[in-house]
């Protein structure tokens, strides 16, 4: 199977993103929900918004044409979004970075805090990227996974998975420090012939 686990993303994803944990004070932000028309099912606890959906949640936002959200008896919630892409954006916790996404399908289950997106899948923080058919990332364990095709479908004979890391920039201070390390370098060792000795 080809997949790549990464742990904490090394893209800080992760992720939803990505990798990398998301703002933590925005879960205990309320969430908000607009969309061109809504309607709510209370008996099978089904709340279906189309048309221009937003969803924001302090710093967190997703863009989808569609947005089912359903609760179970205990509140928790499972989100489906599709569009053409679902996009998301969401400022990375004690960072000046956010963390962008896409997908045709994106999947969040609050009980498990697993992110799921499927088809054409892409996370980027900063100029590091996630992209495949498939992207998990369980937020509990700071773990991404992305492979060719969705879990339980047969990955296709020439499906790829990519990942780009970016090596973080050096500032003008270290890299005088390194310039300056190697003016300062001791002279190679000379070895010389033992007086006491023949040769």
């Amino acid at each position: 199977m080809r997949a790549l686990l990464i742990a904490t993303l090394a893209l800080p994803l992760a992720v939803a993103a990505i990798p990398a944990s998301a703002e933590k004070g925005d879960r205990e932000k309320e969430i908000v929900i607009t969309a061109d028309h809504g309607e709510g099912d209370d008996v099978n606890k089904v709340t279906t918004m189309r048309g221009n959906v937003i969803v924001t949640q302090g710093t967190m936002r997703i863009a989808a044409d569609r947005l089912e959200l359903r609760e179970d008896a205990k509140k928790n919630k499972l989100y489906v979004a599709t569009g053409s892409p679902v996009t998301f954006r969401q400022k990375r916790d004690q960072a000046d970075e956010y963390i962008d996404g896409q997908a045709q399908r994106a999947e969040f289950d609050d009980r498990s805090n697993m992110l799921k997106l499927f088809q054409r899948a892409r996370v980027t923080s900063g100029s590091n990227q996630l992209t495949g058919e498939f992207i998990s990332y369980d937020m509990n364990k700071e773990v991404a996974e992305v492979t060719g095709a969705p879990p339980g479908q047969a990955v296709p004979p020439n499906s790829r998975v990519k990942v780009i890391i970016t090596p973080p920039k050096k500032t003008a201070e270290e890299g005088k420090k390194g310039g300056d390390a190697e003016a300062k370098k001791p002279p190679p060792l000379e070895l010389k012939a033992d007086p006491g000795k023949a040769q």
